[in-house]
């Protein structure tokens, strides 16, 4: 049976949907006002990951990832560019959906963005004032009182005098306690702002997925999930809202991805230390970024380095080799079968990927040793469970940097440039020229190009 790691609880539990065999589930998405970076990329392909899991095991799952396309820092940006916010967010949500595409994610069944919901938000703002639960300021905010909430604090494990005394929280004077945070905010001279009860405004960040989630999914639905980062402040202040205005439980199992850290600190943009998917495309196969994300347990932390991904690209290639000469259709999977018991095993244990991939390379390593068709065969449709092995080995081996959206300056000599050098070398062989035959292997060699000779004749592959 499935088990999932509930943040909540702190512990493993099995998974019981609300629903019989079906599945609600939101993720907390971007705020798009740059590219996305590759901790961004890490929640996409987590969640993607999760989701064509539940779906394997015959969940039918409406899966809901947000947009979130107003707030200071998208205001800010669009000022300093001298563009309007729609022109700003419209730009970097296409962006953003470009690296998904490349990187393998398929897209969530709805992808609402915070403007189009901007009336529902004032409504459950005003039923939480309206409970008591939430108060306009005399600056024409709004605040969720978090001392009217006594369940605060439950999914970060803290109390609330625990996180009065050990959090930093921006002294402001039109709150009645520091750790109140902001619903509604009012407008300030040329922003963006919607009407409501209080003034002309905009929704602060928080509100927006608690109107989202349950415009989509109902006041109560199965899974959230997101960045560790976003535990606290931000889940837990959707907690707040949404059972303070329903008076019953929002969500059944939280879950949390690992941060992506860089020289052992978060990667951010607040510490410069980030890096955009689109950079670590130029140099890398989408596919290996993908593999080297999932090569890592979900909850772990993630460490980036050029080491960590040419390792990736390196055992990729190893699962691609194996794949060589074999039919390219993945086959129907026997859960019974040892390989494919063993994969199961590990995804229903909290999407045990590393666990799961070991067992892509115990697979391989047999289809090298047999030469199986069905086994090279079982190994593509157990790839393809985790958005992988979907190539033409020949495809992926041999793609020019140019092709995987790389520099094309780096891409090397064309196919029909190595198959000519190829034939060159095969002629000398049979003239027995082996120096020229060994000249041509280490002129392909200094160029990126690996010749590996089998019976079958000669294959090659880039570096």
């Amino acid at each position: 049976m499935l088990q999932i790691y509930n943040t909540l609880t702190r512990k493993k539990e099995n998974f019981v949907p609300l629903a019989p065999g079906k599945v609600r589930m939101y993720v907390c998405g971007m705020t798009v006002y740059d590219y996305c970076h590759l901790g961004h990329a890490r929640v996409l392909v987590v969640f993607d990951m999760v989701q064509r899991w539940l779906r394997t095991s015959g969940f039918e799952v409406t899966y809901v990832r947000n947009v979130t396309d107003i707030d200071d820092k998208i205001i800010q940006r669009a000022a300093r560019n001298g563009e309007s916010v729609a022109s700003l967010t419209t730009r970097f949500i296409d962006a953003l959906h470009d690296d998904e595409a490349r990187l393998g994610v398929e897209r969530p069944a709805h992808e609402p963005r915070a403007t189009q919901f901007v009336p529902a938000m004032v409504a459950m703002i005003d039923r939480l004032v309206g409970k008591g639960l939430a108060y306009p300021a005399a600056n024409g905010d709004v605040y969720y009182a978090v001392r009217e909430f006594p369940a605060y604090g439950r999914l970060s494990g803290k109390t609330l005098a625990d996180l009065r005394a050990g959090e930093r929280v921006e002294v402001d004077a039109n709150k009645r306690d520091p750790l109140d945070f902001v619903l509604w905010k009012a407008a300030k001279p040329g922003e963006p702002s919607w009407e409501s009860p209080w003034g002309p405004g905009r929704p602060g960040w928080h509100i927006e997925c608690s109107v989202m989630s349950e415009h989509y999914l109902g006041e109560h639905f199965d899974i959230h999930g997101g960045g560790q980062d976003l535990q606290f402040p931000h889940h837990e202040n959707e907690i707040a809202q949404s059972e303070g205005a329903h008076d019953h439980i929002f969500v059944n199992y939280w879950m949390h991805n690992g941060f992506v850290r860089v020289d052992n600190e978060k990667m951010s943009k607040s510490l410069g230390n980030f890096f955009t998917v689109r950079e670590v495309l130029e140099r890398f196969d989408p596919e290996v970024v993908r593999f080297f994300i999932l090569r890592a347990h979900y909850r772990s932390p993630l460490n980036y380095s050029d080491t960590h991904l040419e390792d990736a690209r390196q055992a990729l290639t190893r699962l691609y080799t194996a794949l060589r000469g074999h039919p390219l259709a993945p086959r129907p999977i026997d859960w019974e079968e040892p390989f494919a018991a063993r994969f199961k095993a590990a995804m229903d244990d909290d999407f045990a990927t590393p666990d799961a991939i070991a067992v892509l390379f115990d697979l391989a390593g047999e289809v090298n040793r047999t030469g199986s068709p069905d086994l090279a065969m079982l190994l593509r449709a157990l790839g393809a469970v985790l958005g992988l092995l979907a190539r033409s080995p020949e495809a992926y081996l041999q793609g020019a940097a140019s092709e995987v959206g790389g520099d094309p300056a780096l891409a090397g000599p064309s196919p029909q440039e190595i198959e000519a050098l190829i034939a060159q070398r095969l002629a000398a062989r049979r003239h027995r020229d082996f120096a020229r035959a060994d000249q041509i292997r280490a002129e392909l060699a200094s160029r990126g190009i690996l010749l590996e000779d089998g019976s079958s004749g000669t294959t090659w592959r880039r570096r």
